[in-house]
Order: C-alpha cells, then structure tokens, then sequence
C-alpha cells in the first residue's frame, strides 16, 4: 500500500513540476526560507486522505513536519483547523496543490458517503461503493468511502466474480451458461455475483445457484417483485438510477446492497485550503 502510495504521489508531482521544477517558487523564495501553514476546512465536510495529504510533502522534503490535528471520518466544521505544516517553504508551496488535490476529493468522497448513509440509518441497507474511480487513485477512494460510513465492493477485477451484461453477451446471452461457466472455472471460494436487468434472467439466476444477483436499472415495482420472487435466499443488489431521494424507498423495498458509482465518481471536491501562516 505504502509503495503504491509513493507511485501514485510521484506521478502527480511529476505532472505538475514538469522537468523544470516549481519555477515561481524558485523565483521568488531562497532555499533556505522557513515557514509553517495551516490546513483549514472552509466549510462542514468529513474529512478523508489526511495520511496522504501529509506523505505529499514528506515526499518533497523528508524535513517536512505534518501535525494532523483530525483525522479521517471526523466531521467538521467550516473555519476547523485540521493540520500544520512545517519546513522549508519551497516545499510547503510546491507540495500545496497536489496534497490539496488529494485531500479534496478524498474528503467530498467520504462526506458524500456519510450523507447517503444517513438516508438509511436504522435500516439493513447497504451502500456500496464500485470500481468507478478516476486511474490509480481506487485504493484513496475506497479508503474515503469506508471513513464515511458507506461500504466497499470488490477492490478490482482480481477479488469478485460479477458476472456483467456484456459478460453474459459474451456467452450468447444466456444467464445460466454464464453462471455455469464461472462455477466451473472461477475459484471455488468465491462467491459468484451475476447482473440481471429482467424478472425472467433473476428466475434462471435464482435456479442456477447465483450466490448474490445484482437488480440493474429496475423500477421500484421490478424490485418489489424480485425481493417477493427470491424470499431471502439470496442478497440482493440494486443498481442503477440511484439517487439520494430514492434511497429510503429502496430500503423499505427490502434489498440488501445498492451500489452507487456516484460515490467515488461524482462526489464533489470539498473546499479546504493550505494558508502560509509564519515566513521566515
């Protein structure tokens, strides 16, 4: 994870300094000037990312001290002042916007997943996350959507059978030779997930001994009958059309998961800022 960490860190530094460096900050400050920062939230957010906003600018300058003085999953509240920064200020300035960058969007992420989650507490209903993640940043993501309360899905392509509708294309169209090819072939520890669009594909899945069935684009009424056709023998999952306002009916409907990309997909930066508050 830690390796992983410094990769994905290196190739956003990389991006942004380019083969010439933060040429501003070597235009105007000397080597040698000293300085602190501030991380502030401008407004209520809950906060994710906070060991890697930190790792950014020890990865400038081993001689960066961070100080994080929240932590992730913890709400707060605009004006929180959640880390200092210390060490030279080339590399507070250099590290600012890729550390900020992170920081952001981890935190809408994990804001956004404790707000879904609020919409059915006190019920059984899970919310999950899915591998709809911007590249190399899937590892963040998740970690965020879990530090808001919400749950995570497979990890990637290695972890889960989930038979998908193309999946299915790809063996004819036919529910039950998927399912059967993946019994035959999969690992035998593995739970098999298969998505269905329709009742009748949810009916083959059901006989042919799917151990999850993912509920793809189905209207309330679809979902009903599907939760009154499988009588609990299976999890089932619903995807597709969720929104934030559907998300108390679907837990009265009855079914187990819902798996939202908008989650790690459409989760809105949050706005926290790094202010330079001592320079010398």
């Amino acid at each position: 994870m830690d390796a992983f960490l410094d990769r994905l860190i290196s190739l956003a530094l990389e991006e942004d300094l380019g083969a010439a460096g933060d040429i501003t900050t070597e235009a105007l400050v000397p080597a040698d000037a000293m300085g602190s920062a501030e991380l502030i939230a401008k407004e209520r957010l809950v906060l994710a990312g906070l060991d890697t906003f930190a790792r950014v600018f020890v990865r400038v300058d081993p001689d960066v001290k961070v100080e994080l003085l929240a932590r992730d999953g913890q709400e707060v509240q605009p004006k929180a002042l959640v880390a200092r920064v210390h060490g030279r200020m080339r590399a507070l300035l250099t590290a600012e916007r890729t550390a900020l960058n992170i920081v952001q969007r981890t935190s809408g992420m994990a804001t956004m997943a404790q707000q879904v989650m609020a919409a059915v507490r006190g019920t059984k209903l899970r919310i999950l996350d899915t591998r709809k993640t911007a590249p190399g940043m899937r590892s963040l993501s998740k970690q965020a959507v879990k530090a808001g309360g919400a749950f995570n899905h497979r990890f990637g392509l290695f972890d889960g059978v989930l038979i998908k509708d193309n999946h299915i294309a790809a063996v004819g169209g036919s529910v039950r030779e998927a399912l059967r090819r993946a019994r035959t072939n999969a690992p035998q520890l593995v739970k098999i997930e298969i998505e269905v669009t329709h009742l009748d594909q949810l009916a083959e899945a059901l006989e042919e001994g799917a151990d999850v069935v993912m509920l793809d684009n189905m209207d309330d009424e679809q979902i009903r009958r599907a939760v009154e056709l499988t009588a609990g023998r299976i999890p089932l999952e619903v995807s597709g059309g969720i929104t934030l306002e559907r998300l108390p009916r679907l837990a009265k409907l009855g079914v187990d998961f819902v798996s939202m990309g908008a989650l790690t997909h459409s989760a809105r930066a949050m706005d926290l800022s790094l202010e330079i508050v001592q320079a010398r």
